[in-house]
């Protein structure tokens, strides 16, 4: 392939298409990668050539072909995109940005970079289709080329290539593309299976085409008896769906009879049922084995008429029945619609329509951090296999397959959702954990004020579903922390003396929000009520904005300890000023602990708790080195303490357990996890923390995370 043949293969589609942009194009790619070179040897200018024939195959617009000319310009050579905007404009620069994978930034593992790369590739799809008609024909022409990398790289490709790229050309309703991108990954991830499929096939392809002409001929003499002007075509099955379909019956190929399939194509919808009925005339149907995909179209937009029947030598076989137009969108799916939409021929509200799945993922995704979170939910609302439930009303709801009625409540709305309390299935109650089976009429039963549960998350199937059902939580728990940590601050000032209604003035309280980082009072209060923050340290923040007047100072200033000194890691030591004081690693006290002090020798005062078995020890044998020591209030150093979870062993406990601990905004200094009998995990935690509340809150979080059944606080002794 070179540019002129790109550029007679573009006039066979388009004969007044100004192809200026795409030699422009051509000569930016060839100068900037010359030099360059393939695995193979070859030039790398021929990669992005082939990718622009793959889309011109396609019958892509210019402005496509010449951004697949240019996708590996900005990320394999010193052109800017700023470059590639000035000279070929905004639209070429936005499909070369969103194909360019983000491999120059830095990611801790594979699945992030992978998760990553997609994430951006979705939200630039979003903004124009044409981005992953790019990259498919991209990864279409790697993988043709993947004999040149090593086995280990081979195997990783071809398995992203079958998870990821070849459902989304599916998806996408680009047949075309799909079954090669299987085929070849099938090539390399069982190369054995493959090979000794391709030579089976190929011992028996003489007599499946004396079968295939057989079934031709007597099809048309019938049709043209019926005055029906059809193209029939025999099509043989790809070696992946027979590959799939092998392991998934456990059958040898000698066991799998419809190989072939004959493929109808007629002008109007009304002449495809009418070949139906002939083709039903001829040869017995299968029962179960027809499939109206023109009444009800798969969500990719294809459409056809399936039927399965016995045909002349008593063997299977299948019969697609479609209209041109059909068959178009059959091959090229989206990238029909796209020429379409650009020709005029379909609206703007159809097109977008057409990509409402892609809206929704991108909606669900957006809260996901974790990447393997995130590559699941992507393998299920994506490339999953489907189901299609109907309304009461017969609308069509396409959800995962084995999603249940909690799904399709939430997909219907959130409210729906919230309020679901059960579900009637084709007239039958059925439980929420009911799997929905494609013809299911689903009807939601609902109930004013009640409320999701957290077990939901662990029959849902959908992210949709588990999005909005943690966000009910999180919205339900801040709700909660805004009530009380009003409260605490109230009780605080009352305890303190103050009025809460003239210290807790918004304008005072926005301020101490902000002294905290924080945006809003609400945030204040939320967090007081969290315990990331005391009610103690917002009115020490206060009292620099808000001084009472001289005679409720006297009454209202905290009283020092009596008799104790200045403080010294949040501990004052009785009767004793400026001492070293440190806290014993022993038993690690905290505030709120009862403690006792130890004088050394030479280093202060160590303080421990009053239960530690060393400074039980020592008040027996060396009576006179003990001293009082207590707690200050006002203090907000940090404490190291040690948790540990006791937990059913499961993949992401530990990673569960640190996200949970780190979203409080406490500091983690290690976590070490362990399998123990019985199928269980231990988790060890060291976090810094600045009181027994702080403590408790952070172990009633790791509570609650599914599969803990214990939290405690490691002490010595």
């Amino acid at each position: 392939m070179d540019l002129q043949e790109l550029e007679q293969q573009i006039r066979s589609y388009q004969p007044d298409a100004d192809l200026k942009l795409v030699r422009d194009a051509y000569t930016l790619a060839a100068t900037a990668h010359r030099g360059q070179k393939r695995r193979s040897g070859e030039d790398y200018i021929t990669h992005p050539l082939q990718v622009a024939a793959i889309l011109a195959e396609l019958q892509l617009d210019v402005v496509t072909i010449a951004a697949a000319l240019l996708h590996d310009v900005v990320e394999d050579t010193p052109v800017s995109l700023d470059t590639i905007r000035e000279l070929f404009g905004e639209e070429v620069a936005l499909l070369v940005d969103g194909v360019t994978k983000l491999s120059r930034l830095e990611y801790k593992t594979k699945e992030e970079q992978q998760a990553e790369t997609l994430r951006k590739m979705f939200l630039a799809m979003a903004q124009d289709i044409r981005v992953i008609l790019i990259k498919l024909a991209d990864r279409l022409h790697n993988m043709r080329t993947l004999k040149y990398h090593p086995p280990e790289k081979q195997q990783e490709i071809a398995r992203e290539t079958l998870e990821i790229f070849a459902p989304l050309a599916h998806r996408l309703g680009i047949f075309r593309l799909k079954w090669e991108l299987e085929d070849q990954s099938l090539r390399y991830l069982e190369p054995e299976r493959y090979y000794e499929l391709v030579n089976s096939i190929n011992m028996k392809r003489r007599e499946r085409e004396e079968y295939i002409r057989q079934v031709v001929d007597i099809l048309r003499q019938k049709l043209d008896e019926a005055g029906i002007k059809a193209d029939i075509q025999g099509r043989p099955k790809h070696f992946y769906s027979i590959y799939n379909k092998m392991v998934k019956q456990g059958k040898e190929l000698s066991e799998i009879y419809d190989l072939i399939a004959v493929r109808v194509i007629v002008d109007t919808v009304k002449e495809c049922y009418a070949v139906l009925g002939v083709v039903h005339a001829i040869w017995k149907p299968i029962p179960g084995r027809f499939k109206d995909y023109v009444a009800m179209p798969k969500p990719n937009m294809y459409q056809s008429l399936h039927t399965t029947v016995i045909g002349p030598n008593g063997d299977p076989f299948e019969i697609q029945i479609r209209t041109w137009e059909m068959h178009r969108t059959a091959e090229y799916g989206i990238a029909a619609h796209w020429r379409y939409k650009e020709g005029g021929g379909t609206s703007d509200r159809e097109f977008e329509q057409k990509l409402t799945w892609l809206r929704q993922l991108l909606d669900w995704q957006r809260e996901m951090r974790d990447p393997r979170e995130f590559m699941e939910s992507l393998r299920i609302d994506l490339f999953s296999d489907r189901v299609y439930v109907f309304t009461p009303k017969g609308d069509v709801v396409e959800l995962p397959a084995g999603s249940v009625p909690i799904d399709f409540a939430y997909r219907v709305h959130t409210d729906v959702g919230h309020r679901c309390t059960g579900a009637r299935v084709n007239g039958r109650i059925v439980p929420l954990d009911y799997q929905l089976k494609t013809g299911d009429i689903v009807e939601v039963l609902t109930t004013k004020g009640s409320r999701p549960s957290r077990d939901w998350l662990h029959i849902v199937k959908t992210s949709q579903a588990k999005n909005r059902i943690r966000q009910w939580f999180k919205k339900e728990e801040r709700e909660k922390n805004l009530a009380r940590g009003r409260e605490l601050l109230e009780k605080e000032c009352q305890k303190q003396g103050f009025d809460p209604e003239e210290v807790l003035k918004p304008s005072f309280l926005q301020e101490a929000a902000r002294k905290f980082n924080l945006a809003t009072v609400e945030d204040l209060y939320a967090t007081v009520g969290d315990g990331v923050i005391t009610p103690f340290q917002v009115l020490g923040r206060l009292k620099g904005e808000e001084e009472p007047p001289p005679e409720e100072v006297v009454k209202n200033t905290l009283k020092p300890w009596s008799g104790y000194g200045k403080p010294s890691h949040g501990v004052r030591v009785k009767g004793v000023d400026n001492l070293e004081i440190r806290l014993a690693h022993c038993c690690n006290p905290l505030p709120g602990d009862a403690i006792i002090g130890y004088i050394t020798r030479g280093r202060g005062v160590t303080v421990h708790r009053a239960d530690c078995p060393n400074i039980l020890h020592h008040q027996e044998t060396e009576k006179e080195r003990i001293i009082e020591v207590a707690w200050d209030d006002g203090a907000e150093a940090t404490y190291q303490v040690q948790i540990e979870a006791l937990a059913l062993d499961r993949p992401n406990l530990a990673l569960d357990i640190m996200t949970a601990v780190a979203d409080t905004k406490t500091i983690i200094n290690s976590i070490h996890a362990r399998a123990t009998r019985n199928d269980q995990a231990l988790v060890d935690l060291k976090i810094e923390i600045r009181s027994l509340e702080h403590l408790e809150y952070i172990m009633d979080k790791v509570r609650r995370i599914r599969d803990v059944t214990e939290v405690k606080r490691v002490v010595p002794g």
